[in-house]
């Protein structure tokens, strides 16, 4: 294998009470998705989910056939993100502890902290509850670490959990939100050993706006997972002024925040990915259309053959490396209110799957 592709998986598929109250019940990411309409002449909404139809993440049998597609595809694991909001509240946990707890599928996993707040502001489904706060991100203390690491155990102890330099892979979403992350990190690797577990391999997702890998390592992270679109965004522009006047226009709704797919891929790639610790993406595309409409930051024009380019361009950047780091995040496996997906739809059916076995394999 050219590289270990792991994937973002999003577990939002199935009900939950907190979903029902303020976007009706029932409601799942699958509501959102069929409500999209095109803003533009040629974009291409909404996504039609084909192989596995609208599924429910509650059920074995679509987390089975997610795992063989997967697995057939050259994907090493799932980074499943989960939501801990301090104090013991968790949202949409169900789908992973059924994983954990059924030993089914057998396929690789790690987590992936999703650390920021739950509202109503994320969606514009329901414009009777704007901007309430569904879940509030904290970070309370020594102890509510400890019990969020008891609270995984089982799952860190599993022998399909991802593992890197024998060490657990654990990601954070929003490292630098963390207010005592090098604290977090010590009590994690002191309570790993503790436990038998020979300890972490932390990855914090940084980018282009505000977060540099150096802070990540002097908080204790050994590497980091490099996101980098907004840099493509501005050098798709070529100004960063431009881009920001672009956002603001976007935010209220004003202009059609679009790009062509290939011109981001085109952006994507650095220096700093030929390092052992930074770790890049891939994705398929990007059009967060079903989640905020015309609000969205849309990327358009992707199509398997180009995928594939990317994917191969992207591998140049870890062909050197030791085989435990030659590590790519896939973004994602299944976020298709944000248009990056790898499952198959009715548009190019298993397509994006076979280019990226072609390339990985």
């Amino acid at each position: 294998m050219k590289a270990r592709i792991i994937a973002y998986y999003l577990p939002q598929y199935h009900p939950i009470p907190e979903n029902d109250k303020y976007w009706g019940k029932g409601f799942t990411e699958w509501t959102n998705v069929v409500q999209a309409r095109p803003l533009f002449r040629g974009h291409k909404q909404p996504h039609i989910p084909a192989d596995l139809g609208f599924y429910d993440l509650r059920l074995p049998e679509v987390r089975e056939e997610q795992a063989q597609l997967a697995r057939k595809a050259g994907i090493e694991g799932f980074m499943y993100w989960h939501y801990w909001f301090g104090g013991g509240k968790e949202l949409l946990e169900r789908p992973f502890n059924e994983v954990v707890n059924s030993g089914k599928p057998d396929f690789p996993f790690c987590l992936g902290w999703a650390n920021h707040d739950w509202s109503t502001k994320s969606w514009t489904v329901n414009k009777n509850f704007k901007n309430v706060m569904i879940a509030k991100q904290t970070y309370p203390g020594d102890e509510d670490i400890i019990l969020h690491f008891n609270t995984y155990l089982k799952a860190f102890r599993d022998p399909r959990y991802i593992k890197v330099d024998g060490r657990l892979l654990f990601v954070v979403f929003k490292p630098l939100d963390v207010p005592n992350m090098k604290r977090h990190i010590e009590l994690w690797q002191q309570l790993a050993k503790e436990n038998g577990l020979d300890g972490f391999h932390f990855v914090g997702v940084y980018g282009s706006r505000g977060t540099s890998k150096q802070q990540l390592l002097d908080m204790g992270f050994d590497a980091g997972n490099l996101s980098e679109l907004w840099k493509a965004e501005v050098d798709s522009i070529g100004n960063l002024w431009l881009r920001r006047l672009r956002n603001l226009l976007r935010k209220r709704g004003l202009i059609v925040d679009k790009f062509k797919y290939a011109s981001i891929i085109k952006h994507m790639g650095c220096e700093e990915d030929y390092e052992e610790d930074t770790y890049p993406i891939i994705l398929p595309c990007y059009d967060r259309t079903p989640r905020s409409k015309r609000e969205a930051t849309i990327y358009y024009g992707s199509t398997p053959e180009i995928f594939k380019k990317h994917v191969r361009k992207m591998l140049k950047y870890v062909e050197n490396k030791k085989q435990e780091h030659k590590i790519i995040f896939l973004k994602s496996w299944n976020e298709w209110g944000e248009g990056n997906y790898m499952e198959p739809d009715l548009e190019y059916g298993d397509d994006y799957l076979k280019a990226l076995q072609e390339t990985v394999q």
